[in-house]
């Protein structure tokens, strides 16, 4: 397969298939922009219905990662992991252990992490085999698992878009409707309770739907959560939930959630603005996991993670300020704004 005949090949500098019959591992690994630093990026672990989906997937979330990690201000590009396969069931020791040589033949250009699909037990079976492996240090809070902090982040952009939108300064009252209560999806509710917000969940997950019932939310079934009452629509599942006919079944006049890749096509951004829905763009509200990941990586002071994660909200707030002075959709003023970040660090090298 020409992985640069795919539609969201975007110039990626490396994009690897692992196909290994002995364990039944089939992944790709894509890189792709290092201008900041080593890629970084989840491994991801989805029955896709083909390679080709797959494909498509991982090309768009390791370019998500150059953006949100540029947005983010850290010294980071962009990759992302996939494995092809049924988290439920496809799991092994042995499948993990070979996901982590194949990391390591990178030779530290690709760092991973957990992500949809993959834990911190299955991180550690990774790191047996290789060390650019984060998120799996048990002396962290959380057991290094980022998930949390992402959902702190997205929390932030929430309180952010609430208050510019609806200009109110607290979250109590206000309705969520939360797509997806797994890793991200479950510590948001709770964030949400805690602020006096209300929710409506949606999983297909019946673990995940106690939990966020024990909370207090509302459950709702999976086919109806988009054109839910409700203030703020925040997807927490898969990408490509933004397209034609979901955002005009939208009630609410916000989408915040933290899945990566929201929109099915970056024109979808301005099908939300021209409905008066105002867009915070994923790959800067959900940026909190990242912000920790890079802590890990150069081992900063625990202390400076959450201050750094709370600014998310401060940026969305120039990102919308921005968006309305210049008729720009939010989603290419972020873009804009990351670009102006790793493309130039690209243009100084390039003169030295």
């Amino acid at each position: 397969m020409n992985f640069k005949d795919s539609k969201s090949f975007d110039n990626h500098e490396v994009v690897e298939f692992c196909n290994d019959p002995e364990t039944g591992l089939k992944a790709i690994i894509a890189v792709h922009n290092t201008n900041l630093g080593p890629a970084v990026g989840g491994c991801r672990m989805y029955p896709y219905a083909d390679e080709g989906q797959a494909l498509e997937d991982v090309l768009r979330l390791s370019r998500g990662m150059t953006y949100k990690s540029a947005v983010a201000g850290l010294p980071m590009g962009g990759g992302k992991a996939v494995i092809i396969g049924d988290p439920a069931k496809d799991k092994s020791p042995e499948l993990f252990e070979r996901m982590g040589k194949f990391i390591e033949s990178f030779n530290g250009r690709y760092v991973t992490a957990e992500d949809s699909g993959t834990s911190v037990s299955d991180l550690k079976q990774v790191a047996s085999q290789t060390a650019h492996v984060l998120g799996v240090n048990e002396a962290q809070e959380f057991g290094g698992d980022p998930s949390p902090l992402t959902a702190y982040g997205v929390f932030c952009g929430i309180e952010s878009a609430v208050n510019y939108q609806l200009g109110r300064d607290n979250l109590s009252g206000v309705r969520v409707a939360v797509q997806g209560a797994g890793a991200v999806g479950r510590y948001l509710i709770k964030l949400l309770h805690e602020a006096g917000a209300k929710t409506s969940v949606c999983d297909v997950n019946l673990d995940n739907l106690n939990r966020a019932r024990d909370l207090g939310s509302d459950i709702v079934d999976v086919n109806s959560i988009i054109s839910a009452e409700a203030d703020v629509f925040a997807p927490c599942a898969m990408g490509a939930i933004l397209n034609d006919d979901s955002i005009s079944q939208l009630k609410a006049t916000i989408v915040a959630g933290g899945a990566n890749n929201q929109l099915a096509h970056l024109s979808h951004a301005t099908t939300l603005k021209n409905r008066g829905i105002l867009y915070a763009p994923d790959f800067v509200i959900n940026a909190g996991g990242i912000i920790e990941i890079c802590r890990q990586l150069h081992d900063d002071p625990v202390s400076e993670t959450k201050e750094k994660i709370s600014h998310i909200g401060a940026t969305l707030t120039e990102i919308f300020t921005q968006s309305h002075a210049s008729g720009l959709t939010t989603a290419q003023v972020a873009e804009r704004l990351a670009e102006q970040r790793f493309l130039s660090k690209q243009d100084s090298s390039n003169v030295a």
